[in-house]
């Protein structure tokens, strides 16, 4: 299978000629190529999307979500088939990327909702003054995804972007393009019509292409803090709307009177699940306190995963580049006098290749370990000891990252002390995964690594981000006397001083 670009509703080769092998990372093996685009294949689609926009935005929000209806039970339809994909070009297993379409298909629902949702506003101000606001597209869009979530993350951004009347153009990542492949023929049968939803594949030049086009008049972006950055940055050059989501490091901090079985099976689900790889994925466990128990009850869990593609099992990472990097780590924490409880490294793994690691649990001694303090974006966990929530505190806000924090424990009034002093965009309390559903937006906190740019990138965020909010201000004529009998007004007796009408 390859995974060609979709323009105007039909797959097109690369004008490049240029294509790359698509890895399973469960077996190492190639299961297709993915197009490299150059500039003149997303010149095309971006060309394409610009001609398709006057006729879908002249389109009222409710026909735009019709079609948005259609494409929710064709996905929903095809829930399995779209795992199935998953699993074998991502690595996830069965149950987390059924998981994936599911709350890929969460955000498509909201998008439904935006004719009850995103309505504007309307208010007299001052007498003979009404002022209302009113939604318009932007245009041409642009949304570049990562890996980790093949179906989960397109559909942040463009169900939002669509019903609010945006043509689309989207990039996936090359690592896992055959979900976003097998989609493309639902978008046709659910009536979008030829140039509406684009996707270009590729690497630099194709995201470089897309941020410079003078007709894209906006760029979501999600994948590390690095690329965020220049994502952002080359946007700002050009005075572009843009929204770039970076990488974590997200901290849990356990208190003594946290619930034992409940913060375990929490906590090994956060960094464990999609083995580790998620930008809300626990990194670092600061137990305030002696509690020993805790710590061993995270190991003995994490240590009975099994590792392959069913159910309840941990799948192996993406590449052989992030398999290095887990390593890479769990030898520097070796070296530095760390303690590891658990080694991936260790576990038996599936005996057909692959990316395989099992999961890792490090107690740490010094706090300036690098693993403790850089994304390692794998199924490994820190463990570092404090005496007091202040000391838990220091930690979690000198951290550079701004994704998300948790709090596990029994009583409120310690979960407010910490949400109310944690750094991080998205809270949770005795959720380690503390991920905002709609209408609440997703993104971490500015000034940090992990987000750069404009708003939010779902829920409400996305109403502002994907839309221009157009203020118009109106005054009509008063009718002449004897077309009406006058009434007393409150402005007869109340004189408005800010009232502009027709005052130098």
């Amino acid at each position: 299978m390859n995974a060609n670009n979709w323009i105007n509703n039909e797959a097109v080769e690369p004008k490049s000629g240029a294509w790359i092998d698509v890895t399973c990372p469960p077996t190492g093996e190639a299961i297709g190529k993915c197009a490299v685009s150059n500039a003149a294949d997303v010149e095309a689609a971006v060309a394409g999307a610009s001609k398709a926009f006057p006729a879908w935005s002249g389109l009222t929000m409710k026909a735009r979500a019709g079609i948005m209806l259609k494409f929710y039970s064709l996905v929903k339809a095809q829930s399995q088939a779209l795992a199935e994909v998953i699993v074998k070009e991502n690595g996830k297993n069965i149950t987390e990327a059924l998981a994936d379409v599911a709350k890929g298909l969460e955000t498509v629902e909201y998008a439904i909702s935006l004719p009850q949702v995103a309505q504007g506003k309307s208010l007299t101000v001052s007498r003979g003054i009404n002022c209302t606001d009113t939604r318009r597209p932007l245009g041409v869009v642009a949304a570049i995804v990562p890996f980790n979530f093949p179906f989960m993350v397109p559909m942040w951004t463009v169900p939002i972007s669509l019903v609010l009347g945006n043509t689309v153009v989207l990039k996936p990542s090359e690592k896992c393009p055959m979900t976003l492949n097998l989609v493309r023929d639902l978008i046709v049968e659910a009536g979008f019509p030829a140039g509406v939803w684009q996707m270009v594949n590729g690497t630099r030049e194709c995201c470089e292409a897309l941020i410079d086009s003078p007709l894209v008049k906006a760029v979501s972006f999600v994948g590390s803090s690095p690329i965020a950055k220049l994502v952002s940055v080359r946007c700002n050059s050009l005075n572009k709307r843009v929204i770039a989501l970076g990488g974590a490091k997200n901290h849990l901090v356990a208190l003594k009177d946290a619930d034992l079985e409940g913060t375990t099976r929490d906590v090994v689900a956060s960094f464990a699940g999609a083995s580790g790889q998620r930008c809300m994925a626990a990194s670092v466990l600061l137990v305030v306190g002696e509690n020993d128990d805790l710590i061993n009850n995270v190991v003995q869990r994490a240590r009975e995963l099994k590792l392959g593609t069913d159910k309840g099992e941990m799948g192996p990472v993406i590449d052989g580049h992030s398999l290095k990097k887990i390593n890479s780590y769990l030898e520097a924490s070796e070296a530095s006098g760390a303690k590891l409880l658990l080694d991936g490294r260790s576990m038996e793994v599936p005996k057909n290749g692959g990316n395989w690691i099992g999961p890792s649990v490090i107690l740490h001694e010094k706090g300036s370990d690098k693993a403790l303090h850089d994304e390692i974006f794998g199924p490994v966990l820190s463990i570092l000891k404090v005496k007091t929530w202040q000391d838990a505190i220091a930690i979690e806000n000198a951290n550079p990252f701004g994704n998300a924090a948790c709090i596990y424990t029994s009583k409120g009034g310690s979960a407010d002390w910490f949400t109310q002093r944690f750094n991080a965009g998205m809270l949770g309390v005795n959720i380690g995964i503390p991920v905002p559903r709609e209408p609440f937006a997703f993104g971490g906190l500015y000034g940090t690594l992990s987000k750069y740019g404009d708003g939010d990138i779902t829920g409400e965020g996305a109403i502002e981000f994907f839309s221009a909010r157009i203020k118009i201000t109106t005054r009509w004529p008063v009718p002449v006397e004897e077309e009406f009998e006058p009434e007393a007004a409150l402005s007869d007796v109340v004189t408005d001083h800010a009232n502009f009408n027709g005052r130098m």
